[in-house]
């Protein structure tokens, strides 16, 4: 084998090691039914947050920066479901309908992070979000299994 190999063969030990069965974890808590993704997914020591749009217990807030602040607060929650904060993100992606709105956005977004603990990431202009959502925010966070 090679080292390449020997380094995937490890990384799956201990994947299957790690809690679980598969070594997977899958948190639905307050999925709505009938949605084909699941909130979030812990593999090994990451935690993958599906994208979050500004979604309420009515639905769809009112206004950009109110759907900014609901999605970043969505990830929070779901986070807390693991026992994390938005202090174990490494990266996130957004997704932003209307990037003449990007520094809005940043605003809110910077609000949720320490200015020393800024995670890694991308924003991208999106013809079209699920629900007619002005911005959809996915993370991912690292919390190493003990």
């Amino acid at each position: 084998m090679t080292r390449t190999h020997l380094k995937k063969l490890a990384c799956v030990l201990a994947l299957c090691a790690s809690g679980t069965a598969s070594g997977i974890d899958f948190y639905n808590k307050g999925n709505e039914p009938g949605r084909p993704f699941s909130l979030a997914v812990r593999a090994g020591d990451y935690v993958f947050v599906s994208g979050q749009l500004g979604t309420g217990p009515n639905g769809l807030v009112k206004g950009f920066d109110a759907q900014s602040r609901q999605a970043m607060d969505n990830i929070a929650a779901i986070l807390k479901g693991f026992h994390l904060t938005m202090d174990d993100v490494v990266k996130c992606t957004i997704m932003i309908a209307d990037m003449a709105k990007w520094a809005d956005f940043n605003k809110v977004y910077a609000s949720y992070f320490k200015p020393e603990r800024l995670p890694a990431r991308s924003a991208m202009g999106a013809n079209g979000l699920a629900l007619g959502g002005e911005v959809e925010v996915e993370c991912m966070a690292y919390s190493p299994r003990r």
